[in-house]
């Protein structure tokens, strides 16, 4: 199973705090014998606002030395997991979790944006220090 992301617990505690309940970390994706691990698969609870609503998300730092490399590779890495929930059928809403400093920073620029846009990403804004969600962008 690969290594969790340093803001990995953050947003674990951050979903927990809104209401989410974890169902598993490393959720497992299967496709034609290829397994694939997304870092965080919760469900909120009956009773809430989003009724039922299950939802899996990959947590990215973009700590690297290049952004638009890491951009590269987490937006690969989304749609991968995105074409398997849609060949499976699986019942859950996507979501690339980054930090609030990370989306002011540099997914404000207009080539993030483009590439955001284009791939239809959600985007799930996280405050590492204070472990809340700042904002959901679908």
């Amino acid at each position: 199973m690969p290594a969790k992301d340093i803001y990995h617990n953050a947003v674990r505690f951050a979903l927990v705090k809104d209401g989410w309940e974890i169902l598993t970390e490393d959720y497992s994706l299967e496709y034609g014998g290829d397994r694939l691990y997304v870092d965080i698969a919760a469900e909120k609870p009956i009773a809430a606002a989003k009724q039922g609503q299950k939802i899996l998300v990959e947590v990215k730092s973009f700590l690297g030395r290049s952004f638009i490399n890491d951009l590269e590779r987490a937006v690969g890495q989304y749609i991968v997991y995105r074409d398997i929930l849609i060949e499976t059928g699986l019942d859950f809403e996507l979501y690339l979790a980054i930090t609030q400093g990370t989306y002011k920073r540099y997914f404000q620029r207009q080539l993030p944006q483009m590439i955001i846009n284009r791939n239809q990403v959600k985007l799930l804004i996280v405050d590492p220090e204070s472990e809340v969600i700042v904002e959901w962008i679908d």
